[in-house]
């Protein structure tokens, strides 16, 4: 899923130098999105470690 953030985010990036800003704005929208999953399932995943009693990787 970090992969569909950062391809997401490349693309706005490329978007928005070429001056498309309607698919610059979707794509960086999109890659916020994916990032805050990202970091919601990594946190969950830490939590879930610690309760098991095992350290985090």
């Amino acid at each position: 899923m970090l992969g569909w953030a950062l391809t997401f985010l490349v693309l706005a990036l490329i978007a928005g130098f070429l001056g498309f800003s309607g698919i610059a704005g979707a794509s960086a929208g999109i890659a916020q999105i994916l990032f805050v999953i990202f970091l919601v399932l990594l946190v969950i995943s830490f939590l879930a470690r610690a309760v098991r009693g095992q350290p985090p990787v």
